[in-house]
C-alpha cells in the first residue's frame, strides 16, 4: 500500500527533484540522542525525553536530539506530540526534527491532493480525531469540500508550517540521519526524497555498500538493533508502546528505550 501510493503521487520517479532540505552538520563535538517513530504516543516521547535527560546529566559536551520522523498518525496524539515538538527541547539540548513519509501524507492531504479515505487508509483517522474530529460522522455527514474546509479550520497553521519546514537528512560524515533509508551506492545529492522517506528492500537488501553509518526508522521491528551499518530504531511504538532511541558518541552507543501502552496514552 505504501508503494502504490508513493506511485500514485509521484514519489517513486527518480528524476523527481528533491524539494527538502538536506543538512550537513559537524557532530563529531556532540552526544547524539537519535529517536525513533512516534506516531502519535505522546506520552511515551515525553518519558523518552525523560530517560534521554537522565542518562545524558554524566555526560560532558554538546548534547542533541535527532528525531527521526513519523511524529503522527496511527497513535493517539498527533496533534499532542506536535505541539510538544514545537516547544523548547530540554535544556540543555537542541533538537532536529526531520520528516517522514506520514508528515508527507499529512500535509498532501491537507493540501487537498490526498483524500481523507485514502489518508485514513494509511493511519490518518486518529490524527483527525486529536484535532476534534470524528473522521466516521465527517464521511458520513459531509460533502468532500466542506470536509476539506473543517480539516484546514482544525490544524494549527504552526503545525502547517512546521511540518512543511522539516528537513530529510543529516548528514553527519560518519553518521547519516534519515526516516527510512538511503538507496546505496548514490551520493546523498542524487537520493530523491521518495526514497529517502520510503525506501526499503532496495536499501536493506545493498547495505552492505553503505559507507557511513544510517540511522533511520520507518519499518518496525521488534528490537533496534544494528544491520551490518544500518541501525533501525522504529519499534512500532503504535501498537508495542515502545519508544526508542540511541545514544551516539564517537565510537561508542546504547540503545534506550520505555514502554507506554499505547492504549492509555491520554
Amino acid at each position: 500500500m505504501i508503494r502504490s501510493l508513493a506511485e500514485m503521487m509521484g514519489w517513486d520517479k527518480p528524476s523527481r527533484p528533491a524539494k527538502r532540505v538536506r543538512l550537513s552538520l559537524d557532530l563529531s563535538d556532540a552526544v547524539v540522542y537519535a529517536i525513533g517513530d512516534v506516531h502519535g504516543c505522546y506520552d511515551a516521547l515525553v518519558a523518552l525525553e525523560r530517560k534521554i535527560v537522565a542518562d545524558a546529566a554524566k555526560l560532558a559536551g554538546r548534547k542533541v536530539m535527532i528525531l527521526l520522523g513519523d511524529y503522527v498518525d496511527r497513535g493517539p496524539n498527533s496533534s499532542r506530540v506536535l505541539d510538544h515538538l514545537l516547544e523548547p527541547p530540554p535544556e540543555g539540548f537542541e533538537r532536529i526534527c526531520l520528516a517522514g513519509n506520514h508528515e508527507m501524507l499529512m500535509l498532501d492531504a491537507v493540501d487537498g491532493s490526498l483524500s481523507l479515505q485514502e489518508w485514513a487508509q494509511m493511519g490518518g483517522a486518529p490524527t483527525l480525531r486529536s484535532y476534534g474530529i470524528d473522521y466516521t460522522h465527517m464521511i458520513q455527514m459531509l460533502a468532500p469540500g466542506e470536509r476539506l474546509a473543517l480539516l484546514r479550520r482544525q490544524v494549527p497553521q504552526e503545525h502547517v508550517d512546521f511540518l512543511r519546514g522539516l528537513p530529510i537528512l543529516i548528514d553527519a560524515k560518519s553518521h547519516l540521519f534519515v526516516h527510512a533509508g538511503i538507496r546505496p551506492g548514490l551520493p546523498i545529492e542524487a537520493q530523491s526524497d521518495r526514497d529517502l522517506m520510503f525506501i526499503r528492500s532496495e536499501f536493506y537488501d545493498q547495505a552492505h555498500l553503505l559507507k557511513s553509518w544510517v540511522v533511520h526508522g520507518h519499518t518496525p521491528v521488534a528490537r533496534a538493533g544494528l544491520e551490518g551499518r544500518r541501525l533501525n530504531l522504529d519499534t512500532g511504538a503504535f501498537q508495542s508502546g515502545r519508544l526508542t532511541a540511541a545514544r551516539i558518541s564517537g565510537k561508542g552507543g546504547r540503545i534506550l528505550s520505555v514502554t507506554v501502552p499505547a492504549a492509555t496514552s491520554s
